[in-house]
């Protein structure tokens, strides 16, 4: 049988005994309108169980509360699992999710997690990293080239024989100021991430990407490695009274603007140029100085 595609945004999922649009609609978030134009060939009075569908996320932003963070339900999830994970407390994510019930938790569910990381969770020269299948201590070590006591040293609360997919942890930087040639900056490889790609997201080339990386093989990029991206613009890309500042994951530009103790329409003018909902990792902006 060929595998159900959900389109981006939305997640498989498989009707059950009582199922309609209506309660999968209340169940998730959504809406029964969504629900159908994420399954444009179904009948949803004809539902089968088995069948799969294509349930809308509904992530949007302004879905999870200031202060919390969308999280996509896996199997065995519970809120007493999560709370542990995310460091947390079970009242905590009740009090998120008022129209959830804790005990019929469904794969693919969308709730809302307290405590999303705050701009300063690591400290200085650390970035964050969020725990995948099979990460170890000693593997992060290898890939990020550090020393293992180093990542314990950064993460003193941390279990590293206990660690959690999606938990966050601190890895220290190991580059010196001079690991990036001048006019370049760091950025760490992401899933899906071609030399082409990034040259198109950062305004460059892929001939100058293979320029400042003599060692890099384009064909065999990995997931957290780290390479440098030129700059395509002159030292005097920012104006006078601002300063350079490269995005990193979470940052927006309220974060910014509290962080750096000015406003968010201080940055948007300083950057007339930059969506501020699309906001790129590795992408270089301009802070107006306090």
């Amino acid at each position: 049988m060929k595998r159900q595609v959900c389109p981006p945004g939305t997640s498989r999922y498989t009707v059950r005994a009582g199922d309609t649009y209506f309660s999968l609609a209340q169940r998730f978030n959504t809406t029964v309108e969504e629900i159908r134009r994420a399954n444009p060939g179904v009948d949803p009075n004809r539902l089968q169980v088995g069948q799969v569908i294509c349930i809308p996320n509904g992530t949007a932003p302004d879905r999870c509360p200031p202060g919390t963070q969308p999280y996509t339900i896996r199997a065995g999830d519970t809120y007493f699992s999560l709370a542990r994970r995310f460091n947390t407390t079970v009242d905590a994510i009740i009090r998120a999710n008022p129209n959830v019930d804790p005990d019929r938790l469904q794969v693919g569910q969308v709730i809302c997690i307290p405590g999303a990381p705050a701009p300063d969770r690591c400290p200085p020269n650390t970035f964050e990293y969020t725990i995948r299948a099979g990460d170890t201590y000693f593997n992060l070590a290898r890939r990020f080239n550090v020393s293992v006591d180093a990542i314990i040293r950064a993460n003193p609360n941390v279990d590293p024989d206990r660690l959690q997919i999606g938990q966050v942890i601190c890895i220290p930087e190991t580059t010196a100021p001079g690991r990036c040639p001048a006019n370049t900056f760091e950025y760490t490889i992401r899933a899906g991430d071609t030399l082409f790609s990034l040259a198109t997201r950062f305004n460059t080339t892929v001939a100058a990407i293979m320029r400042v990386n003599p060692g890099i093989d384009p064909d065999r990029l990995q997931i957290g490695q780290v390479i440098c991206i030129p700059e395509t613009t002159a030292p005097g890309r920012c104006p006078a009274g601002t300063f350079a500042y490269v995005i990193r994951t979470g940052d927006t530009f309220f974060l910014l603007a509290q962080r750096f103790g000015t406003t968010v329409d201080a940055i948007r003018r300083a950057n007339p140029g930059v969506d501020p909902n699309n906001l790129q990792v590795g992408q270089v902006i301009c802070i107006p100085e306090a």
